[in-house]
């Protein structure tokens, strides 16, 4: 089953992906998609706060933890 964690990494695997994709073919698109994972990451790693994590585990369910 997916929780909200693995769903965002997946996510977040399918959109560098895309914004490698169109880089590759020379579209402006890539590079302002590439930047904002960026944005995301260095706010969820500033703050401790991902949006997308917070939506998809109101969704989904968070990921229950084996510590």
């Amino acid at each position: 089953m997916l929780c909200a964690e693995k769903l965002q990494r997946l996510v977040m695997a399918g959109v560098l992906l895309v914004a490698t994709y169109l880089m590759s073919i020379g579209s402006i698109y890539g590079t302002i998609l590439l930047g904002f994972v960026i944005a995301m990451i260095v706010v969820w790693a500033i703050t401790d706060f991902c949006p997308s994590i917070w939506l998809f585990a109101k969704l989904f369910g968070a990921c229950k933890s084996n510590r």
